[in-house]
């Protein structure tokens, strides 16, 4: 097929990304040829960097283009302009002079377009069609001094004459997306499809989420058992976030969304066992208590160090698109945890590497004691995403409705197109950080007071529940009172249940015990025969 052909016939599709993934395609076919047809590759070469000189803002290294160009690329005159740039430039012996300038291809992840596999190669390979990595090469083609675009190995970028720096903050804030108001009420016409049934329970769970943080909160205050952290003021956004997520999608929490755990099922009895640590608990009182985990769940076990599982779900995600598996993994973080090198890594590395992952901030406001305005100067979290070339949303944490539209709507982005999606869900830490913390010793306590009472996310939910005749009063106060006595009653069988063995300290990493966890466990043994005083009577040898 003569060339001029092939370019008036993909040129007439609706969008000429089309017509430019044609072209990468062609490339590579090209580059197979390139001994018998040095002086054509040449050509092509040279082609293909004056077609990006006339449409500056397309990206040739992963086809993707401006919103703004996108909605240029599919009008007429577009495609018109694309094709008559094309024909002029093939044509044209003057733009397509072939000198040995050298060019060296981009090794961090921006194709030039002179790699071996060229326009289109870096692109299918990031698409993960092809796992065999290429070498880069140093090629040679014309280069015009004069020209409105810079190339260089980091950017495409545009030359200027003044000498100006950009300001420290975007030039307008990132808007916050809500569906309803304070007081419940539907703020757009079209509200998210949740049927009666979802929706109540939905709200169920947060009162189920609530009554358990109330009675192990005190039970840990009795001594009971030893550490707790509480969800209060972020119940709504828990279950709305896990709502929205498909079960099977891989979850790396950070330690205050047992609301997704609670959601896919995670008995009231399992999350006692693990607190109190007995023989049948996830972490057999080897892990500290809120370390829930649980594999059967697609929820990884907690871990209570910083951001040190944001990197582990993008890992996660990219192994999902490498299988096709149409899932996406899920991690959830503070605004403390975003200031860790993890996230910034994490991020940078989804978004080069095109995974299908989720990064929900959970901004509360308060890093234990360190506020949001001593944590960040820019604009939030979700003002962090287009430096990274990655989408993102601003959403209300505290309004159910906002939360789980968004989720969903990332989650499909995220699955359909293999890349990331980062949501900041503006919320309020209404608890302490955790029982090792009494923060009334650095923030108000009328401002603690003002979002429990005037701006919780559950209450809000529940007005609109009522505002649709699917929830009363009467209902609430008998849900909430079967619920205490469930709670209750499954913390004392847990408290009855036997401690795991002496030997669960050295079980489940290995297969086969290794020799030096053998000799400290026979230690341990001779240790506590020989002074049974300083050990728990209860701790089975």
């Amino acid at each position: 097929m003569r060339f001029k052909t092939v370019v008036e016939t993909f040129s007439r599709k609706k969008a000429p990304l089309q017509f430019l993934g044609f072209l990468g395609c062609l490339r590579i076919t090209v580059d197979s040829i390139a001994k018998q047809k040095k002086t054509w590759i040449y050509r092509w070469r040279c082609f293909t960097l004056k077609l990006h000189d006339e449409i500056p803002s397309l990206n040739f290294g992963n086809l993707l283009c401006t919103e703004r160009d996108q909605a240029m690329a599919s009008s007429v005159a577009a495609r018109k302009r694309l094709l008559g740039t094309a024909r002029q430039l093939w044509s044209s012996p003057v733009a397509l002079v072939v000198k040995r300038s050298s060019w060296k291809d981009s090794i961090d992840g921006e194709d030039t377009g002179f790699s071996s596999t060229g326009l289109g190669g870096s692109f299918l390979f990031r698409s993960f069609s092809s796992l065999k990595a290429s070498s880069p090469t140093l090629q040679s083609c014309n280069y015009d001094e004069n020209a409105e675009m810079a190339h260089f190995p980091g950017a495409r970028i545009t030359y200027t004459e003044n000498l100006q720096f950009i300001s420290k903050l975007l030039p307008s804030t990132l808007p916050c997306f809500r569906v309803l108001s304070e007081h419940g009420e539907e703020l757009v016409k079209d509200v998210p499809e949740l049927d009666k049934g979802m929706a109540l329970k939905m709200y169920e769970q947060m009162a189920t989420l609530q009554v358990l943080d109330s009675v192990f909160y005190n039970a840990q205050r009795q001594g009971r058992f030893g550490f707790y952290a509480t969800c209060t003021g972020e119940e709504a956004l828990n279950i709305a976030c896990a709502a929205a997520l498909n079960d099977s999608d891989t979850v790396f929490p950070q330690y205050r969304e047992p609301g997704v755990l609670l959601w896919r099922g995670y008995e009231l009895q399992e999350f006692a066992d693990h607190c109190i640590g007995n023989y049948q608990g996830h972490g057999k009182g080897r892990q500290m208590s809120i370390h829930y985990g649980s594999s059967r769940l697609h929820y990884f076990t907690v871990s209570s160090v910083l951001a040190t599982q944001i990197p582990h779900a993008v890992g996660a995600g990219y192994s999902l698109k490498m299988e096709n598996k149409k899932r996406c993994s899920v991690t959830f973080f503070g605004e403390g945890a975003a200031s860790e090198g993890d996230f910034h890594g994490a991020v940078n590395f989804a978004a080069c590497l095109e995974v299908p992952v989720l990064f929900i901030c959970r901004n509360n406001g308060w890093a234990i004691s360190t506020p949001a305005s001593e944590q960040y100067r820019g604009d939030g979290i979700a003002g962090r995403g287009q430096a990274y070339g990655v989408r993102s949303i601003r959403v209300d944490g505290n309004d159910a409705l906002a939360v789980f539209s968004a989720v969903k709507a990332a989650r499909q982005l995220a699955v359909d197109n293999n890349e990331p999606v980062l949501l900041e869900l503006m919320t309020y830490r209404v608890g302490h950080h955790s029982t090792s913390d009494d923060s009334t010793k650095y923030r108000d306590i009328a401002e603690i007071r003002h979002w429990n009472e005037r701006r919780d996310g559950v209450a809000r939910f529940r007005k609109w529940l009522e505002s649709k005749g699917w929830w009363n009063d009467t209902v609430d106060v008998q849900l909430r009172k079967d619920l205490r006595a469930e709670v209750i009653a499954c913390l004392a069988a847990a408290e009855a249940k036997k401690k795991p063995p002496l030997a669960d300290l050295f079980g489940d990493v290995y297969d086969s015990l290794p020799q030096n966890l053998a000799e400290q466990e026979q230690v341990l043994r001779e240790a506590v025969l020989k002074c049974p005083e300083m050990y728990p009577t209860d701790v089975p040898l």
